[in-house]
């Protein structure tokens, strides 16, 4: 199969560069060229030094549009307005669609999925192999003990991001109420502050940590009485990311349009 053409937009962020040193590093595909929102001071740079890698003969450029017409596929970890757009542009060149973007709101996740009926799109709110092996085992494991264990999702990252909980966090929510046969927005906790009585049975409790340069972790608390069971999962770098990501960009190859998640990817 020839290497497909992979495009990053965000390609000057530090995920964007990332996943720009794993495309070149992988010989299934090719680096497509890469974008950044106009006026970022990157826009005219090599991407290949940009990245800390060798000239690549690559500029970053400034028209995300351009992008979506030449690549095979597009990865997008950016923010929620921009990728908005970016799965209009995806839809409109049919070009596949990888989406790590969290914190994404009800109109920005409504054209991603009007995006998904015209190409394939792997939309995720964590890319890597490891997590999402945790959100299939917290749904098997939620789906194993009934409502007298409370169940705790705690996650921490560093001090720049700026949504809260995290994307993975809600994922794992989602799992757990999955596991219950129940939807998440009906029985999630995400806050707590003063007197707020008894812990309501059922509910899905969130807290979030901030500080430091923490990648990310995260924690599902299945508290009973007499035990708690804890599944961890602790992200060592972003490279992890940037690895499932690529991952999934190639496995939209052939595939039909569609929303998908890692674990289609993954086949778990």
């Amino acid at each position: 199969m020839a290497e497909m053409r992979i495009g990053v937009v965000g390609c000057a962020g530090r995920m964007g560069q990332m996943l720009v040193r794993e495309i070149v590093g992988n010989a299934q595909c090719r680096l497509a060229g890469g974008s950044e929102a106009p006026g970022h001071h990157a826009i005219g740079r090599d991407i290949g030094e940009l990245a800390g890698l060798e000239p690549l003969g690559i500029r970053v450029g400034d028209d995300a549009a351009a992008l979506f017409a030449r690549a095979e596929a597009v990865i997008d970890f950016t923010t929620p307005a921009a990728t908005q757009a970016h799965a209009s542009l995806a839809a409109a060149n049919e070009t596949m669609l990888v989406v790590g973007t969290t914190g994404l709101g009800a109109e920005a996740e409504e054209v991603i999925r009007l995006a998904a009926q015209r190409v394939a799109v792997v939309w995720s709110p964590n890319m890597s192999i490891g997590v999402n092996l945790l959100m299939a085992l917290v749904e098997r494991v939620s789906a194993s003990l009934d409502a007298r264990y409370d169940i705790e999702i705690v996650e921490m990252h560093h001090r720049h991001k700026v949504d809260a909980p995290s994307g993975t966090a809600l994922g794992l929510g989602r799992a757990a109420a999955k596991g219950r046969g129940v939807a998440l927005d009906a029985v999630a906790q995400r806050a707590r502050d003063g007197h707020t009585g008894p812990r309501v049975a059922g509910n899905i409790g969130f807290a979030v940590l901030r500080g430091g340069d923490v990648v990310g972790d995260h924690t599902v608390v299945f508290a009973g009485e007499g035990e708690r069971l804890e599944l961890t999962h602790r992200a060592g770098g972003r490279q992890i990311y940037a690895q499932g990501a690529v991952r999934a960009a190639l496995w939209t190859q052939g595939k039909a349009p569609g929303l998908y998640t890692m674990r289609d990817v993954l086949g778990f």
